[in-house]
C-alpha cells in the first residue's frame, strides 16, 4: 500500500480556490485576555495518551459549558484520541510505541496552537488555526463549519508535522500500514462522533443525517482519509529533505493548502437566508426563511 499520488494535486486545487476567494472578514480588532482556566489545561506538554485525552475532555466540557464554539472540534477529537488509545492497548498496531508517540505528538500540536491563540502569540500561530479559532470566537458560522475548520487545521496542517517529529522510519512500509490502520478506527467512529456533535452542539444534525442517509458519513470519511494520505506524503518529503529546499516547499504547501481550505470552508457560497435557515436546522428549530 502506498500514498495516492493524486492527494497533493487535489489539495492544491482546493488551496487555489480558497485563496482566490480570500479570507473571511476579520472578526474583531480587540484581542481577548488570556483565559486562566484554558491556560491551566494547555500550558504544559501532554505526557501520554491518557493525559492528552483527560485534558482534551476537560477543555471540551469547559467550552461546552460556556457556549464556546471551539468545543465542537474537541467533541470529535477527544473521542478519537480515546479510541485510538484503546486500540494501542489492545495490540492492534504492529508498532504500538510508535503509534502512541505519534498520537501524543499530534495532540500536542493542537495544545500548542490553542496556547498561542489564548496568549495572543499570533506570530507563532499557524494560519489555519488562526482562521479556525477566530471563526469559533465569532460564533457566526455553522457548528459544522467550526468543527470541520478544526479538523482541517489539525489533519491538513498538524498531522504531517507530528509524523515528521516522531519519524516515519525505519521500516517505513510498516509504519505506513499502522498509519492507515488508524483510518479503520476513524471509519468506525464517523456515525458516533456525528451523533455526539449533534447531541451537544447542534441537535438538528440528526435531521440532516436522516435526510442524507449515509452519504454525509461516506463523504466525511473520504475527505479525512485523503487528508491523512496527504499528511503522510508530506511527512515523507520532510524526512527525506529535512533542511533542504524540498522541506521548505513542503512546509509552505502544508500551511498554504490548509489555509486555502479554511478560506474555502468559510466562503459565502450560499445566500444569507439559506445560511440563516441552516443555523436554525442545526439548533433543531424549523427554519424561518426570509427573502434576501
Amino acid at each position: 500500500m502506498s500514498p495516492s499520488p493524486d492527494a497533493p494535486r487535489t489539495h492544491l486545487h482546493r488551496t487555489w480556490v480558497g485563496l482566490r476567494r480570500g479570507p473571511p472578514d476579520p472578526t474583531s480588532d480587540d484581542a481577548a485576555d488570556p483565559d486562566s482556566a484554558v491556560l491551566a489545561l494547555v500550558a504544559d506538554p501532554f505526557e501520554s495518551v491518557d493525559d492528552a485525552h483527560r485534558r482534551l475532555v476537560a477543555l471540551e466540557r469547559l467550552f461546552h459549558a460556556r457556549g464556546d464554539r471551539r468545543g465542537p472540534f474537541l467533541a470529535i477529537y477527544s473521542r478519537v484520541t480515546r479510541e485510538v488509545g484503546r486500540e494501542i492497548e489492545a495490540g492492534s498496531f504492529a508498532d504500538p510505541a510508535w503509534v502512541e508517540s505519534y498520537l501524543v505528538a499530534f495532540a500536542d500540536l493542537y495544545r500548542e496552537a490553542l496556547f498561542r491563540f489564548e496568549t495572543g502569540d499570533t506570530e507563532a500561530l499557524a494560519d489555519p488555526w488562526q482562521v479556525a479559532f477566530e471563526s469559533a470566537s465569532a460564533g457566526r458560522n455553522l457548528v459544522a463549519q467550526d468543527a470541520v475548520l478544526g479538523i482541517n487545521a489539525h489533519v491538513n496542517y498538524d498531522l504531517a508535522l507530528a509524523l515528521s517529529t516522531i519519524g516515519v522510519g525505519p521500516d517505513r512500509a510498516a509504519k505506513y500500514a499502522d498509519h492507515c490502520a488508524v483510518n479503520d478506527v476513524l471509519r468506525r467512529l464517523v456515525d458516533e462522533v456525528q451523533d455526539r456533535l449533534a447531541d451537544r452542539y447542534a441537535p438538528g444534525l440528526f435531521d440532516v443525517d436522516e435526510s442524507l442517509g449515509r452519504l454525509d458519513e461516506a463523504l466525511s470519511f473520504v475527505a479525512l482519509a485523503e487528508g491523512r494520505d496527504t499528511a503522510w506524503w508530506a511527512a515523507v518529503a520532510l524526512a527525506d529533505s529535512r533542511f533542504g529546499v524540498r522541506a521548505a516547499v513542503t512546509r509552505w504547501f502544508l500551511r498554504t493548502s490548509a489555509t486555502g481550505v479554511a478560506h474555502l470552508l468559510l466562503s459565502p457560497t450560499v445566500s444569507r437566508r439559506l445560511r440563516d435557515a441552516l443555523r436554525e436546522v442545526e439548533r433543531g428549530r424549523d427554519p424561518q426563511v426570509e427573502s434576501d
